[in-house]
């Protein structure tokens, strides 16, 4: 008896079992990865060999940015970082080099003057224009090198960056100062991102300082100096230069 009642009750679990799980879909267990490669996602690049993670502080990501990020995603934050890195060491010499000269260059006789945040404002509309669409160019070239072509990929490689395109890379060394030594050119790329992320801190300040009291960076930091300082400055200088291109300073 006890023997039955045994079978009785296992075939009753079996059956609750059954019907308890009918109409629902069967899980497969050994598909648990698909929906990740699904949705693209793709982990392949070690953040911390790449170029710009130098000791001591080694690999420095305090919001955790990279370890949430796809290839994609990792090379779009690179590619990120040298533009601004490239256009902040741009501007930081445009900053000091456009007020050393502000009243004195040729170029347009001089009348571009004052704080550098205030000398585009002073340029005219074809100057704005060039500069428009020479940056329009350059960023169309950029992105034809680094993103997958939209006319013939696929849906999957649409407006993402291609694996083998080195960020940064468009195209332009005249110099020929790209070595052909992996290791050598990783340094390179470390130096260019270090000097990038150095200007971009330099830019920003000089943006800020400039806001608050609309007076050029050359200036501020003259006004610092020692009372006397820049006249004998600006006396050794002159004994530098010959007498006829003296005359046409205006100092």
């Amino acid at each position: 008896m006890k023997l039955f009642a045994v079978i009785n009750a296992l075939l009753a679990t079996s059956t609750v079992s059954a019907f308890g799980s009918f109409g629902k879909k069967a899980k497969a267990p050994a598909k648990v990865a698909a929906p990740a490669a699904a949705t693209g996602f793709q982990k392949t690049i070690v953040v911390e060999d790449l170029p710009g993670v130098l000791p001591p502080i080694g690999f420095f990501d305090p919001l955790g940015l990279a370890a949430k990020a796809d290839d994609n995603l990792i090379r779009k934050y690179r590619e990120a970082e040298l533009t601004h890195g490239r256009i902040a060491m741009i501007a930081t010499l445009g900053f000091l080099g456009g007020e050393l000269v502000t009243g004195v260059t040729p170029i347009l006789d001089g009348s571009i003057k004052g704080a550098g945040i205030l000398q585009p404002a002073q340029l005219p509309a074809p100057w704005i224009i060039i500069f428009a669409v020479t940056t329009f160019a350059i960023e169309t070239a950029r992105v034809q090198r680094a993103i997958y072509d939209p006319t013939s990929c696929t849906e999957e490689q649409f407006g993402k960056y291609r694996p083998d395109y080195i960020p940064g890379d468009l195209g332009f060394d005249p110099l020929g100062l790209k070595p052909d030594d992996p290791e050598q050119f990783k340094r390179k790329q470390t130096k260019e991102l270090q000097n990038g992320r150095l200007a971009m801190l330099a830019a920003s300040g000089f943006l800020a300082q400039e806001l608050s009291d609309k007076k050029g960076i050359v200036e501020s930091l003259v006004d610092r100096l020692p009372a006397g300082l820049v006249d004998g400055l600006v006396d050794s200088v002159k004994e530098l230069i010959p007498e006829d291109i003296v005359g046409l300073l205006p100092f």
